[in-house]
C-alpha cells in the first residue's frame, strides 16, 4: 500500500511544484511557500472528518513529544519549501526541483545515526543509485557550469526536507489510534500550524506579498490542492514505511516533472536528464523489489 501512496503523492507533487513553478515569477518566496499550504486545510480537515466516519477510532492523546515533532516538521517544511522556491528562480523548473529530491539519500543517513532506520544493503544500492540520477539531473550543462549557490541551496532544501519527513514519521508513530487516521491527524495539524505561522509573518511583516498571493486565487488554490493530496500521499506512506524507502521511490516525480516540463511550461529535456531518470527508475524498482 506505501508504493501506491508514494506514486499517488509523487504525480500530486510533480503538478504542486510546476504551480509553484510559475507563482514564482510573480509572487515572493514567502508568498509562493504559503501558496502551498493555505487552501490546505480544509482539504486536509474534510480528509480527516471521511476517515472517522468510516471509523471512529476516537481522539487520539497529544504528548509533549508528538507536539515538538509537529513543530519541528511544520517549521523544517517550511524552510525546504522556501529554498525549493529560490531553486526555481535559479535553474529551470525540472532542475530546480530535481536537485530538492537529494533528501532521499540525506534522509537514509540522518536516520539511520538519529532514527533507529534500518536499510538492507539492497535498499541502500537503490538510495545511492537514486543519489547519484539527482546529481546528474543537477548539472544543466555540465557539472563545470553547475554553481556552487545553486548546489547548496538544492542540498539545504533536501536535508530540510529529509528532516520534515523523518519528523513527520516520529510523530505519526506516537499517536495510539493507528494508520490511517494517525497519518491524517499529522497532516492537519502540521498544515494549520505552517499557514498560521505564514499568514502572520506576512500580515506582519509583507501584506503586499499576501495579496499578490490573493489575486492569483487559481494558481494559488491549485498548488495548495496539489500539495494537500500529494501531502496525504507522503505521509500516509511515511507512516508505513522507512522515509528512505518511500523518498527514493518517491524520486518517479521526476518522471512526471519532465512531462510537464516539456508539454506545460515548454522547457528542454536534455539526454543527460533521461540518463538520470533511467537512474532513478532503476532505484524505484530496487526499493519496491525491496
Amino acid at each position: 500500500m506505501w508504493i501506491l501512496f508514494t506514486i499517488l503523492a509523487a504525480f500530486m507533487q510533480a503538478w504542486r511544484n510546476a504551480f509553484q513553478s510559475q507563482l514564482s515569477k510573480e509572487v515572493k518566496v514567502a508568498g509562493v511557500t504559503l501558496a502551498r499550504f493555505i487552501w490546505a486545510g480544509p482539504i486536509a480537515a474534510l480528509y480527516l472528518a471521511i476517515l472517522y466516519l468510516w471509523d471512529d477510532v476516537g481522539w487520539p492523546q497529544f504528548t509533549g513529544e508528538f507536539i515538538g515533532f509537529i513543530v519541528g516538521a511544520s517549521m523544517m517544511q517550511i524552510l525546504a519549501t522556501g529554498l525549493m522556491v529560490k531553486l526555481f528562480q535559479q535553474q529551470n523548473f525540472a532542475i530546480g526541483a530535481g536537485l530538492a529530491k537529494s533528501e532521499a539519500i540525506v534522509a537514509a543517513i540522518l536516520g539511520t545515526l538519529f532514527f533507529g532506520t534500518h536499510l538492507s544493503v539492497l535498499g541502500w544500492v537503490g538510495v545511492i543509485l537514486g543519489g547519484v540520477a539527482v546529481f546528474l539531473l543537477s548539472a544543466k550543462q555540465g557539472l563545470r557550469h553547475l554553481s556552487l549557490s545553486t548546489v547548496i541551496l538544492g542540498i539545504a532544501s533536501g536535508s530540510a526536507f529529509a528532516l520534515t519527513s523523518l519528523w513527520v514519521r516520529e510523530a505519526s508513530l506516537r499517536l495510539d489510534v493507528g494508520f490511517p487516521h494517525s497519518a491524517a491527524w499529522v497532516l492537519l495539524l502540521v498544515i494549520s500550524l505552517q499557514t498560521i505561522v505564514l499568514v502572520s509573518y506576512l500580515v506582519l511583516k509583507d501584506k503586499a506579498t499576501l495579496i499578490d498571493l490573493l489575486q492569483r486565487p487559481k494558481l494559488t488554490l491549485l498548488t495548495s490542492t496539489a500539495s494537500c493530496f500529494g501531502s496525504i500521499g507522503w505521509f500516509s506512506a511515511m507512516s508505513l514505511q522507512a522515509v528512505p524507502y518511500v523518498k527514493t521511490l518517491g524520486q518517479v516525480e521526476i518522471f512526471f516533472m519532465m512531462l510537464i516540463s516539456a508539454f506545460w511550461l515548454k522547457e528542454q529535456v536534455k539526454i543527460k536528464e533521461m540518463f538520470g531518470l533511467v537512474l532513478i527508475a532503476v532505484a524505484a524498482i530496487l526499493v519496491m523489489w525491496e
